[in-house]
């Protein structure tokens, strides 16, 4: 997984919402807990060029941008539709998790 600050930003800002919490049913600092220990398996990238914007969603374009400066080739995403775009300028694979998964058994 190939994590850039601003993306790792947004998932903690995003699973500290309200409505995420309440889902999950974790507090605020088991929420904390989870981000870090999330990050600690990420790869970290540096940006060297910012791509943006190339794709509707600004929360997109921080996995795009992440996925084309750490040289990813692929983007594992429920969310194919809205990465079309990684496809077609970019060659970089959108795959659904179930797909990773496939190609990870042996």
């Amino acid at each position: 997984m190939l994590l850039t600050v601003a993306l790792a930003l947004e998932y903690e800002s995003q699973c500290l919402m309200a409505e995420h919490r309440l889902a999950s049913g974790l507090s605020e600092s088991e929420v904390h807990a989870f981000v870090d220990r999330l990050i600690s398996f990420a790869e970290p990238v540096e940006l060297f060029f910012r791509w943006r914007p190339q794709l509707h969603d600004p929360g997109d374009e921080l996995v795009l941008e992440a996925a084309i400066n750490g040289r990813a080739t692929a983007i594992v995403t429920f969310n194919e539709k809205d990465f079309r775009q990684a496809r077609t300028s970019f060659d970089i694979e959108v795959l659904r998790p179930g797909e990773i998964l496939r190609r990870l058994k042996p």
